[in-house]
């Protein structure tokens, strides 16, 4: 039986997709039009030749990025993220093109530049246009879909909790299946479900007179023989199917599934930066990297004279800590203490320490002391953004304290990071202090995307709790 559910846009996801290239195309044209007209450039062969490979370019590693996937279920951020690294990664390819071609001298950087950033704005704006339209759309009943849950689960009602909690993905429950008895039903709390609407045969007739776009099978994984005969009955249907096994009672770490010949598996604990996310992760160290150190190399020169004449003892002071996968390396800092500890046992600055030099103060104050680890982003030992190192001695200690705590460590360490701008920073006198800049980096694990790292960066210079808590 025909459906009789739908909306303007149902159906018509390839058409979508279609357009959305469409637009990009357009975007990339005429932002490298504009550019040329805004700096007064006659256009000509050679720009045109540039504009093709660009389009050549990015639709190649749009499609390999999946960037025209339907994005229902994704965060927006995560949509513009992947939209910035598809473009992202054409400039280098433009510039070898051209210097291959021994064309680079024909052509503007300031006009470069120009069509790269606004092409990167206008790619990110069509696409919360997008975004907005179609929650407007999905507002007043169009473009959304139906689903269900079979199982009265805790694992249940997270899926629908989280469902809850993005209207805009245009989901509306039809109800919870479940075959078993009452008493051993989970007890709904966070979400309204009035109460379980029938059995998995209620619900295969529903799918097949569909009325049912989408199944969640919300079942514990011990009961396998149940999930199998479900899915066997709904093979006799054209839903949408998905199992929802009950992970998260591992605290997922960037779970992914993956491949081991013909088995499946799903990683619990794992890092974002493998593959493709690895290599845009190190591009932007090395180009961000490079571009920092050129500005702030008379400024470092100025704190190392500052040092030298205010205080003896050496200029840098290394410590060891641990970095990516707990290998222990030597982070390079500016000396801001008359003491340069790194034993079994090292004290953390406190409010007024007498350790603190008066220069000291100010460079610990402004983070100035932490602008020698630029270079090692550069060798490879850490990244710009990411967990900030703790002392070996402390990471002994608070990793049988802090459930997770060695996780943190799946990066590289970084410079600034997510714990860092929300002002979780400086002395840790309790455990609750390190407990929440733990929590907050491995959000930022589980969450990173690219302009998560750029928004960083940005709090990291104008954010007023970067500086807050610092000793």
């Amino acid at each position: 039986m025909k459906s009789a559910r739908g909306g303007v846009l149902r159906g018509h996801e390839d058409a979508v997709g279609a357009f959305q290239r469409i637009i990009d195309s357009v975007i990339i044209v005429v932002a490298h039009v504009v550019a040329c007209q805004l700096y007064g450039e006659v256009w000509r062969t050679s720009l045109t030749s540039a504009t093709a490979i660009a389009l050549v370019l990015f639709s190649f590693v749009a499609e390999f990025r999946g960037l025209y996937k339907p994005w229902r279920a994704e965060l927006l951020s995560k949509e513009v993220g992947s939209a910035a690294v598809a473009w992202i990664l054409v400039a280098p390819l433009l510039v070898f093109a051209a210097f291959a071609t021994k064309t680079s001298a024909s052509f503007s950087r300031v006009i470069s530049i120009s069509w790269f950033l606004s092409t990167l704005g206008g790619l990110a704006i069509v696409r919360m246009l997008i975004r907005l339209v179609l929650r407007q759309l999905r507002g007043m009943g169009h473009n959304t879909r139906t689903y269900a849950v079979v199982g009265a689960t805790e694992a249940a009602e997270r899926v629908i909790e989280a469902f809850n909690e993005r209207p805009w993905m245009g989901y509306r429950l039809t109800g919870v299946y479940d075959d078993r008895s009452a008493d051993r039903h989970h007890q709904f709390t966070k979400v309204q479900v009035p109460s379980v609407t029938g059995g998995v045969t209620t619900l295969l007739n529903a799918a097949r007179d569909g009325k049912i776009d989408a199944i969640y099978i919300a079942l514990p994984l011990r009961a396998e023989a149940r999930v199998g005969e479900i899915l066997r009955e709904l093979a006799d249907t054209t839903v949408t199917v998905h199992l929802i096994a009950d992970f998260f009672i591992f605290d997922l770490l960037h779970g992914r599934w993956g491949q081991v010949g013909s088995l499946p598996v799903v990683s619990i604990y794992d890092s974002p930066f493998s593959g493709n996310n690895g290599w845009v992760k190190r591009v932007e160290d090395v180009v961000l990297g490079s571009i920092i150190l050129a500005i702030i190399a008379l400024p470092m020169l100025a704190v190392a004279a500052a040092i030298k004449l205010t205080s003896p003892g050496p200029v840098f002071f290394r410590q060891r800590r641990y970095g990516l996968n707990g290998k222990e390396i030597r982070v390079l800092k500016f000396r801001s203490m008359t003491v340069a500890e790194d034993g079994a046992k090292v004290v953390q600055a406190t409010v007024g320490d007498k350790r603190v030099t008066p220069i000291g103060k100010f460079i610990r104050k402004t983070s100035l002391d932490e602008l020698p680890q630029f270079l090692q982003v550069i060798t490879g030992e850490m990244s710009i953004v990411g967990p900030r190192p703790h002392a070996v001695s402390h990471n002994e200690q608070y990793r049988s304290l802090i459930h997770g705590y060695m996780l943190r460590h799946k990066v590289k360490p970084g410079i600034t990071g997510w714990a860092q701008v929300n002002g979780f920073r400086g002395e840790t006198d309790k455990i609750e202090k390190m407990e929440n800049r733990v929590r907050h980096d491995l959000d930022y694990i589980h969450n990173w995307h690219l302009l998560l790292d750029l928004k960083i960066i940005f709090l990291t210079v104008f954010g007023s709790k970067t500086r807050s808590n610092a000793q």
